[in-house]
């Protein structure tokens, strides 16, 4: 485990040719990790026929609404897997 809870974290703004499950709507953006959810396989390896696929923390990160839609008071928590996080700092 990479991230602890607690940790800001910013999905990168990644845009590859291929399969992937980081939603467009938090790329590039800043939220906080609340827990580390297990290992599982990178989907993005297996729709791609990697054998076996990566197998990566996923992480629980919550974002705040108005960050990601420019209005809102709510949060939103997204499952992301470690690839896909890189350190936020303050």
């Amino acid at each position: 485990m990479r991230f602890p809870p607690g940790a800001r974290v910013r999905a990168r703004p990644l845009d590859p040719d291929h399969h992937i499950r980081l939603p467009r709507y938090v790329r590039g953006q800043v939220g906080e990790v609340i827990e580390a959810e297990g290992e599982w396989p990178l989907p993005d390896d297996r729709a791609r026929g990697i054998t076996p696929p990566r197998v990566e923390t996923v992480y629980a990160v919550r974002f705040p609404a108005g960050d990601l839609w420019g209005e809102g008071t709510h949060t939103v928590t997204v499952d992301l897997w470690e690839s896909y996080l890189e350190e936020a700092g303050r």
